[in-house]
């Protein structure tokens, strides 16, 4: 079962992304904070990252900057789902493979999350 990592301030967002993800068959952690994500990908790098963009302390961005120069970390694929809509040329320049804005349509990413997660992801783990 993959792991996707969901980052957002907006607890109910969370809570409704981890829902309909969870429906999917995916293993879903979830943060407020980039703080918090950090932490959760030292212990446990996920199989997919979905990150806002604007959030307290560290914007997404920046998160996604500080994980992909930590060398020790494995190649996670990133969705940023957000609100600031001029934003798709720097999450691309990030490496991200989807940028979504808010409201986000539930099938949409879902289809995101399905289309770019490794293959092994996608396998079954004992």
């Amino acid at each position: 079962m993959a792991t996707i990592l969901i980052v957002d301030d907006d607890e109910s967002l969370l809570e409704l992304l981890k829902l309909h993800l969870t429906s999917h068959g995916y293993q879903v952690q979830i943060a407020k904070d980039a703080i918090e994500a950090g932490h959760r990908v030292l212990e446990s790098p996920p199989d997919m990252i979905i990150t806002d963009v604007m959030m307290p302390y560290m914007d997404g961005f920046e998160f996604i900057s500080a994980l992909k120069s930590d060398r020790t970390l494995p190649e996670i694929p990133v969705i940023f789902l957000t609100s600031v809509t001029d934003g798709n040329g720097r999450g691309k320049e990030l490496g991200a493979v989807g940028y979504l804005t808010k409201p986000v349509r539930a099938e949409r990413l879902a289809a995101m999350v399905a289309e770019h997660l490794p293959l092994k992801a996608r396998q079954f783990r004992p």
